[in-house]
């Protein structure tokens, strides 16, 4: 008799359901949406309970879409939208919307939190930055501005923690959502009382951490009403989605990277201890894998400055794509591999929303640079390829700098592309894999979690039971030539218009 596996993705434009069968093979998904609230500038808000009616509508449509019956669903578990803040009662019940993690409204909070702790002092502790982005900041400004909200606030929870009570009456949160609060201690993996003493949050308010293969119980007799699941399904914690990922991109030990295009893009790996860098260019999270890190190099706006590209200086490849009636980026890939690498002597800074990892620069600007009149269309759209990777390359050099990393795993959109296959091969220098499901990790990822957990799985080498590599695909020595002198420019163009960018 064939068993299952739930995973649910609770993202920022819904939640995602997806069912696995214990060897590994995607049955299917159906995805739920939910709205954003953008009351006031700066405010990303989000209705809890849209969440929960996002997770019973998904799964009973899945379960009914492939008449899978309740209780061969063994466990559930969750990848989930990270640094919000929910404020829940004793009864679960939510006192406000949570505020996402899109939402910055708390820069006087981060403010005041920085005059108790200095900048170094809190990255060494936590691994992260002190930024109005996390949630302990939220917590605070929860505080200040709705006290009673505050004084009647049980716990603060993050999405999938609320999901998790919902399901089984329990509070808990994991590692990585807590280590998203801002207020984590890293090294000893429990709440920092350095961080949330100078906060001035009460430490009673924060959930219970635990692993996040830990079993919260089976799924109460009204869950199971409500969601279409048996009573004998375990519900296990799961993880936020950046390091949910993690395990569905196969990272689930040292040496293991990957590399996640999509608006914003990443590079992650796996580490024994928590690597963290001397000038704070990327940030190091607590890994789904229990006692394993996470060091990850996030920018800003990656695919987003491609997408910036095709909008704006890519009407004529537009008009080919509908002619042809093929996908815009095809013209345009075509166009990129008609250029050779280095584009000619053309640099794109991709810093169109500021930057995150390696600048942490909010004032830094998207900048063409070396343009002459020789300079084609060709090149230009090239270097923006070449410049949103160099970018990446830098966060994955210091990432390299801490443990060996033979090959990364491409997923997300642009993996599709064999031109940013090949550019991320060269650039960073390194072996790409590129997987058969290319937008499955944090599903993968949550379903693994909860096979752990609940004892279907040994360890999270099951992870190997779901991946599957289609292309492997190898750096050009020649190339990485041409790319090395194009990086220092890359860093010297930066560095030469920091004064000028604000």
């Amino acid at each position: 008799m064939a068993e299952y596996i739930l995973a649910h993705d609770l993202g920022t434009s819904g939640n995602k359901a997806t069912l696995f069968s214990t060897d590994g093979r995607l049955i299917g998904s159906r995805t739920y949406g939910y709205e954003v609230f953008y009351d006031k500038p700066l405010w990303a808000e989000q209705d809890a309970n849209d969440w929960w009616n996002a997770v019973c509508g998904s799964t009973k449509e899945l379960l009914s879409a492939y008449q899978i019956n309740a209780g061969d669903v063994r466990a559930v578990s969750f990848s989930g939208q990270m640094m919000g803040c929910l404020p829940v009662d004793r009864q679960g019940k939510p006192l406000r919307r949570s505020i996402i993690w899109a939402d910055q409204r708390a820069q006087k909070q981060s403010a005041a939190l920085a005059k108790k702790i200095e900048d170094e002092r809190f990255y060494r502790i936590n691994g992260h930055r002190n930024t109005a982005s996390y949630g302990i900041q939220k917590a605070m400004w929860v505080k200040e501005n709705q006290p009673e909200i505050y004084e009647n606030t049980y716990k603060f929870l993050n999405a999938k923690d609320y999901i998790v009570f919902r399901l089984t009456g329990k509070f808990f949160t994991d590692c990585s959502d807590a280590n998203s609060m801002d207020c984590f201690d890293l090294a000893r993996q429990q709440w920092s009382e350095e961080i949330v003493e100078a906060a001035g949050v009460d430490p009673d308010k924060l959930p219970k951490i635990v692993y996040s293969t830990h079993c919260a119980g089976n799924v109460t007799e009204e869950a199971a009403n409500q969601t279409g699941l048996s009573v004998n399904t375990k519900v296990i914690i799961g993880a936020g989605d950046g390091v949910a990922a993690n395990v569905g991109a196969g990272c689930v030990e040292p040496g293991k990277a990957y590399c996640c295009m999509g608006t914003s893009a990443w590079v992650a790996g796996t580490s024994e201890k928590p690597v963290l860098d001397e000038k704070r260019r990327i940030v190091c999270w607590a890994h789904a894998v229990p006692g394993m890190y996470s060091p990850n190099g996030t920018m800003q706006y990656a695919g987003g400055s491609y997408k910036w590209m095709k909008d704006t200086i890519c009407l004529e490849e537009m008009r080919t794509a509908q002619e042809r009636g093929c996908s815009p980026y095809d013209v345009i890939n075509e166009k990129i591999a008609s250029c050779q690498p280095g584009a000619g002597g053309v640099l794109f800074l991709p810093y169109l929303l500021g930057e995150r990892a390696p600048r942490w620069n909010p004032d830094a600007k998207g900048v063409f640079f070396g343009m002459t009149a020789t300079t084609t269309r060709e090149q230009m759209l090239r270097s923006v390829m070449e410049g949103i990777v160099m970018n990446l390359g830098i966060c994955f050099d210091i990432l390299k700098e801490q443990t060996p990393i033979e090959e990364i795993l491409l997923i997300g959109g642009a993996a599709r592309s064999s031109q940013w296959q090949r550019g991320i091969a060269d650039i960073f220098s390194t072996r790409v894999l590129v997987p058969e499901y290319l937008e499955e990790a944090n599903s993968m990822g949550a379903a693994v979690i909860a096979g752990v957990g609940s004892g279907i799985y040994k360890d999270f080498s099951a992870i190997e039971k779901f991946i599957r590599v289609q292309q492997r695909v190898e750096p050009e020595t020649s190339n990485y030539e041409v790319y090395r002198e194009r990086r220092m420019q890359f860093d010297k163009v930066y560095e030469a218009l920091v004064p000028v960018f604000a």
